[in-house]
This record gives structure tokens, sequence and C-alpha cells, in this order.
């Protein structure tokens, strides 16, 4: 069999994908090549998922096809081993109380009556970082998977690379925070951490390009040339109308980044993909690729134009939007002729493990901790790696104003809520304990729940905003219904059903009429039922009368048996705690 070795992989790719499929077949994952795409020459994107599980699903990126499935493979490993398919789900209650949650090695701490952060978490340096003011609580760091506080704070194991120390850090903290920034898989542990560790330097850098509106060097032709490859994709997509600037990102041979940009002059917008690897080569193919990692070449006019509006640009919403789909804003002053670095044609290659070694001595150079997690279990080496400070994707005081347990003990009563027979003041009084709780209208319920429901039902599209014209009408406030349905039919019209914006029409006439005491509704009926339809009709009377007011939701029991996507997810799962069990019984 034809072997193809490329640059950065310590395997032969042909090697790498019969041994990831094998491994993912042995542990009962069902994988499927569900699309590929090849916009232009050098340039293959993949994406693959689980057939009896499409929440698991990765994309993978590449100058071949092999590449592609080899990259979209081992992001599926990086992402079973660090459990990241299931960082936004609720476990139940079952694995909350099981032998482990997350990992056999993970180490729990009993919350106390002062709500402390309790001995044995964290290290001094990382108590600072996270808890600057000493306001941070224990039961603020409940995990969101095991939602468990008779159980306390779950905290993983890493280990500190300036001493090799085991730190325990909270689940939570890791999920809140730093996301799927610095997880990797590979053939060897140093191919693995060479990657990660360059996620972490590409986003960083990207961070800082964008919120200090840099100017960046041009790479000369003369080196542009020395990759054909590249050459050919960026003239295919010059020919198709797109201008392409290939930038020097290293911040003067600093780090080992390169940023490449399209214009689309047809919209006035503009995209910029980053991408990091201590080979310049390396480095510049997987930037390409990531500019059309999914996307065909009619899917490139969704981005925004540039701007002069540097505050706008700094704004960590801004930066939140490039790490989740690089469609946010980028300051025209990356385009300037007059460049705030020179060129530098850096090279930080050579094996993995002096790779390895040399990225690391930038963080040092840095004065930054990098914290790593390795992972066997699934018989696949992966990792996730944590630098405090240079790899955080949201700020530490997300921990206190955004957490994602902040309405886990709200979960039991919200899924009830269908079947509810309470006092009309007391769905009244959960209005307000939705506020009082600093709720943000626009929240998704199944996210802040941590919950897989499904497209097929009224728990898909709920926000906090349409939740509370439900209670509103079972309350019986027709005024506070009218407001939030108004709301809800600006905000969410978008993403509803036919069937279900239609009921919103009807209910919002209906609210209306509610409001003309001199009209009667007897006399507009016959009209109503041409219009929106009998079906429509009947439940937003009913609701108007405070009979069925949580229309297209149903009660979810604590078990999540009423929600197969969500079973699909857990019984994935339970594939992984069973490979865990096995590895750490040895």
């Amino acid at each position: 069999m034809t072997q193809t070795f490329i640059p950065g992989k310590d395997a032969a790719l042909e090697d790498s994908i019969a041994r990831f499929y094998q491994q993912l077949s042995d542990l009962g994952f069902n994988i499927e090549e569900a699309s590929w795409l090849n916009p232009v020459p050098h340039v293959w994107s993949v994406h693959i998922r689980d057939k009896d599980c499409p929440l698991c699903f990765t994309n993978g990126k590449g100058a071949s096809k092999k590449a592609a499935l080899a990259s979209a493979l081992g992001e599926y490993f990086e992402r079973l081993s660090t459990n990241y398919f299931f960082a936004d789900f609720y476990l139940g209650k079952a694995i909350a109380n099981g032998d482990f949650v997350h990992y056999p090695n993970e180490k729990w701490f009993a919350l106390t009556d002062d709500d402390a952060l309790p001995a044995g978490i964290l290290d001094k340096r990382l108590r600072e970082f996270y808890d600057p003011e000493q306001e941070l609580t224990a039961s603020a760091l409940i995990d969101l998977q095991s939602s468990n506080a008779e159980r306390g704070i779950c905290a993983l194991p890493f280990s500190r690379q300036s001493d090799g120390q085991t730190v325990y850090i909270p689940m939570n903290i890791i999920g809140n925070l730093y996301v799927s920034n610095g997880m990797s898989a590979g053939n060897t542990a140093n191919e693995a951490r060479v990657q990660g560790l360059s996620e972490v330097f590409e986003r960083y850098v990207k961070n800082r390009i964008i919120a200090e509106s840099l100017s960046l060097p041009l790479i000369p032709q003369t080196v542009m040339d020395r990759y054909p490859g590249v050459i050919e994709a960026i003239e295919r997509l010059e020919a198709e109308g797109f201008p392409i600037f290939a930038y020097d990102a290293s911040l003067g041979g600093e780090y080992p980044v390169i940023c490449v940009v399209l214009f689309n002059p047809a919209n006035g917008t503009c995209f910029a993909s980053f991408g990091a690897h201590p080979d310049f080569g390396v480095a510049l193919e997987r930037t390409v690729t990531e500019l059309l990692q999914g996307r065909s070449l009619k899917d490139l006019d969704v981005f925004t134009p540039p701007t002069f509006d540097d505050e706008e640009v700094a704004e960590h919403a801004n930066l939140e939007t490039h790490f989740i789909d690089s469609s946010g804003l980028i300051s025209w002053d990356l385009f300037k002729q007059d460049a705030d670095y020179d060129f530098a044609e850096w090279d930080f290659s050579g094996s993995t493990s002096d790779e390895f070694t040399t990225l690391m001595a930038i963080f040092d150079r840095q004065g930054v901790e990098v914290y790593i997690a390795d992972y066997e279990h699934l018989g696949v080496y992966a990792c996730r790696i944590l630098v405090p400070g240079m790899s955080d994707i949201y700020p530490a005081e997300d921990l206190l104003l955004a957490n994602n347990t902040m309405a886990i003990h709200l979960r039991d009563t919200l899924l009830g809520l269908p079947d509810c027979q309470w006092k009309p003041q007391q769905y009244l009084a959960l209005i307000e304990t939705l506020d009082d709780e600093g709720l943000d209208d626009f929240t998704r319920v199944r996210e802040l729940l941590g919950l897989a429901t499904g497209k097929d039902n009224g728990w898909y599209t709920l926000r906090i905003g349409e939740l509370k014209v439900m209670l509103a009408l079972a309350g019986g406030d027709l005024d506070q219904a009218l407001i939030w349905t108004e709301w809800t039919r600006d905000f969410n019209a978008s993403v509803f059903s036919p069937e279900r914006d239609n009921y919103y029409r009807c209910l919002h006439t209906l609210l209306l009429l509610a409001q003309e005491p001199d009209r009667g509704p007897a006399q507009y009926q016959h009209a109503f039922a041409r219009m929106y339809g009998e079906h429509a009709l009947a439940a937003a009377n009913a609701a108007i009368e405070g009979h069925g007011c949580f229309n297209g939701l149903f009660s979810i029991d604590s078990d999540l048996n009423a929600l197969p996507a969500h079973q699909s997810l857990l019984a994935a799962y339970e594939k992984l705690q069973a490979a865990k069990r096995r590895h750490w019984s040895k």
C-alpha cells in the first residue's frame, strides 16, 4: 500500500486512517463520512459523524483527501478523549452519582458551610488568576455534566510543566473558559502536544492582531513560490474573484503563526484565517485549508466588511465571534502598506520532540505556566493543554457572570412546567425569579440546562423570553404575555417551524384583541379560523384562557427519557465510560 508522509506527522496518513477507524469500530462508534468538499486544488475538507449519535461530529481539512480524513479522525479522538462532545450537556443522575463522572482519576471536593474554595484545588497562581478579588464561591464551580452539588466540585488532574507537579483544576473552569482550545490527538504524544500548543499560539496571536488592529507584513512572493500547492489554491481563488493576502503573523518571528485574508469584492467583506505550526510551510498550508474548511465558494458571502472602528473590533464579544466561526470584524489597519513588524522567515521545525521543546521555551519566555492532561484510554494519545492568560477563550469573570451552571438548580422546575398545576401567581413569580437570576432573555433554555432536545419540538427553539410568554399566559397576565409575544416574534420567528410561527401570529392577534374591551371576540372567530386554521386558533384560545399555555413543550423526566437525542448522547458516553474503566483498571 502507498505510504504518504506529510510534515508534522509521525506516521503515514494511510496508517493513521486505518488505525483510527479500527479503534473507533472497536469502541462501538459507527462513523460515516457525511460530506466532502474540494472547492479549489489542494484544499479538501470532510465532515464525519457517528451514525448513531449525529451530535458527535468533527470536520477535517488538508491539502489532500487523505490528509483531511486523517485530520477529521484525529479531531474525533481528541473530542472523545477529552469528553468535549459532552461538554455542553447534563449527563443525568445515574452518571452524576456513578463511580466517576469524567475520569477515574478525578477528585471531588465537598462544599463547606462558608462556600469557600476548598484546599486542594488549583495552585496559588491559578487562584490569583481565576479569583483576583476573592469573590468566587465553591458552589459556583459545580460541573454542568453532573450538576451534583451534594457530591461537590469535580476537579481533573493536570501536570504543571514547570515542575511536573499535579494540579487539580475544576471541570467547571475548564468548560467555561477554555472550551475546545488546546485539545489535540495524534500518532505520538509529542505530535499531539505540538498541535495543541500551536493551536494556543494561533488563537492568542489572532486575538492580539485583531484586538490591537496590528498591520502585518506580506509574505514575499519569493517565499510563497516555495509552496506550489498553496500558490495553485490561491490562484484559483483569485480567478474566482476573491483577492488573497498572505501575511506573516509571527509578530517579528516570535510565534509560529500565519494569516491569510480573503476579500469578497461582491459584497465588500473579508475573512481572516489563521494557522500555526513550527514548520512555516505546514502553517501556511493549514491557514489556506482553514480558509475553506467546510465551505464551498458560494459560502464566502457571510462575513463582515472591514471597519475603522477599532473599539468595536477590540470588544471581547467580537473576539468570541472570531473563535466560533471567524465571522467577526477586522480593522482596515491589518492591511496598511506600512506593517508594524518586518517579515521574518521563521522556522521552529525539527522532530516533534524538538518542536515541543521549542514551543515550550516560547511560553517560558512569556512567563506563563502550561498545564497538560494526557489521555490514552482510547488507544490513541490525546491531551488537553491549558495556558491561563493565553489560551482562555472567555474571561475569568465569566465564572461569576456567565457560568454554564447558573440555572441548573431550576432544571427540574422548568422541565416539569407543562404538567404543573400551580396557582397563577406561582407562574408569575417564576418570571421574577428568571429576572433575579440574571438569565438573558435570548438564551436558549436547552443550552442553559444542558439538554439535547432534538429539532422536532418546541424545546429546541425555546428562549427565556419565549418561556416568559407561556408563564405570563399561565399566570393570567395578558398584558405581559403580549409584550413577550412581540419579543418572541421579533427574535425567534426566523427559527420557528411554519406551524409554530403561525401559532404565535394567531396568539399575537388574540392578545391584541384582548386589549380592545369594546370588541366581542366571538365576532372574529370565523375570520381567525380562515386566517390561522382551526388548530392554531384552538391552541391560542386555550392559552389565552390559561390552558395548554406551554404550547409545543412536554414534561421531561429527571432521567431525560423523553429526549431520544439526549439518550443517544448518553449511550455514546457510556461507551467511553466502559473504555475508561478498562484502561484505569490495568
